[in-house]
């Protein structure tokens, strides 16, 4: 098998140093750890310039469009790797809830008004890597990439690079698509779902929006100043528009085949001092109600990923952790397994997408009922963004605390899981609190 070659190349704990180079080339990607603030993530992973642009066609099936995937990563070909490095080139991308719609049969009574295609990946041949465990940057090419183009990006990431943007402004505040009564309209026929035995918990999300103007990495530089978070990205559109993620939550991971999922479900705000912050904290772990949803989703998550895993290697290492971050605290689960002989990561994909803790339980009756009461379709919102080389590595998110810039408009979506117990009010509120860092943020910029 040929190797990937590596060139070193001056360590930037913030990966916005690097991405300003490329930041208005084809197909410009960055996956951002959020350092140095958050301290979870490991690595940071950007890239350009891809070989294929890869878009999920309207009616095209989940599978072919998964099976195409497969086949660029064929078509690029394997390649080992020197070092600990997380990609040997492969595909970066996202894929939008909505993608859910061409894995499984669901209604469409929910609004396509924002027009974004329901997945969108790059297959790259390079990519430059931050390791904040080893403190390094390194750019990584792929065997099958000529040398004049390696000779171009190691000349490229080794002056300075020109910073050239436009600011970034709202036109209005961000302000909700959905009145309070309406919110608490969704939620008791959620609820009548639940008391008659439909589901037993529903994911229920609103969208806030506001007409913009500006470079959407403006944006995104400020937002990861103030919400620095380990599952961050920012990903270019070819219409001048972008995905903003800013997102704590890990989707699924495989690495040597060795799977992981890390479900959220449970939230408090950070408190205004260091004892009304620890009270909060203490209240979340201690909560019956948060814990019973944690682990609902948990079950859910050990269903999915035993359809793709070895019988009998779905564990459960982790249950009921606290997770902090700048504007909540958060209850956060593991799910492990190991890939079946016969199944790949994208076979993953296909058995587990979108994440349950998105979604509710049972995942295609709550799918169907968020279809029904949520006005417009989500988009890229608890879609995920992800990548997967080709040795089958691959780390995905949770699109949660995200944000989409299409068509001179930004969106971005607050929700929370509601059960049979949960009062509209706390929901309603919570669901802006998970938020309200980016739409602040964004308004004082």
């Amino acid at each position: 098998m040929l190797t990937c070659s590596v060139h070193p190349l001056p360590y930037h704990a913030n990966p916005a140093d690097y991405f300003a180079a490329i930041r208005h080339a084809p197909g410009a990607v960055l996956l951002d750890s959020g350092r140095p603030t958050a301290d979870r993530g490991r690595y940071d992973l950007l890239s350009a310039w891809p070989l294929e642009q890869l878009a999920v066609l309207p009616d095209e099936s989940g599978g072919d469009f998964l099976q195409r995937l497969r086949d660029n990563l064929t078509r690029l070909g394997e390649a080992a790797l020197p070092l600990d490095l997380p990609f040997a080139g492969g595909l970066i991308g996202y894929l939008s809830y909505d993608f859910g719609r061409h894995l499984e049969h669901l209604p469409s009574l929910a609004q396509d008004d924002l027009q974004l295609p329901d997945a969108r990946f790059g297959l790259y041949d390079w990519a430059l890597i931050n390791d904040h465990q080893l403190k390094t940057s390194q750019l990584v090419f792929h065997p099958t990439l000529i040398d004049s183009e390696r000779q171009r990006l190691i000349a490229l990431f080794s002056q300075p690079a020109v910073e050239t943007n436009e600011p970034f402004k709202l036109k209005a505040p961000m302000s909700a698509d959905l009145s309070a009564d309406e919110y608490r309209h969704a939620l008791e026929r959620i609820q009548d779902y639940i008391q008659a035995g439909d589901c037993y918990q529903v994911n229920f999300a609103q969208r806030f929006r506001a007409e913009c103007a500006g470079d959407p990495w403006a944006a995104y530089c400020a937002l990861r100043a103030a919400c620095p978070t380990p599952f961050s990205g920012f990903q270019s559109l070819p219409d001048g528009g972008a995905v903003l993620s800013l997102s704590p939550e890990r989707f699924v991971k495989v690495s040597e085949r060795h799977v992981e999922t890390r479900p959220i479900k449970g939230t408090r705000p950070r408190g205004q001092n260091v004892a009304e912050d620890a009270a909060n904290a203490a209240e979340l772990l201690a909560s019956p109600k948060d814990r019973a949803e944690n682990l609902m989703i948990v079950d859910l998550l050990r269903n999915d990923l035993g359809r793709t895993c070895r019988i009998g290697s779905v564990r459960v290492p982790e249950l009921f952790s606290l997770e902090s971050y700048p504007n909540v605290h958060h209850l956060v689960s593991s799910v492990t397994g190991e890939l079946a002989d016969d199944r790949d990561a994208l076979d993953l994909i296909a058995g587990s997408f979108p994440g349950g803790s998105i979604t509710g339980a049972p995942k295609i009756r709550a799918m169907q009922i968020i279809d029904e009461l949520e006005p417009t379709r989500r988009g890229l919102y608890c879609g995920s963004l992800l990548y997967l080389d080709v040795r089958g590595e691959m780390d995905s998110s949770i699109a949660i605390r995200s944000l989409l810039v299409k068509d001179g408009q930004v969106c971005c979506w607050g929700g929370g899981g509601i059960v049979a117990d949960s009062e509209w009010q706390a929901e309603y509120q919570e669901s802006i609190t998970k938020v309200k860092v980016l739409l602040d943020t964004l308004q004082n910029l």
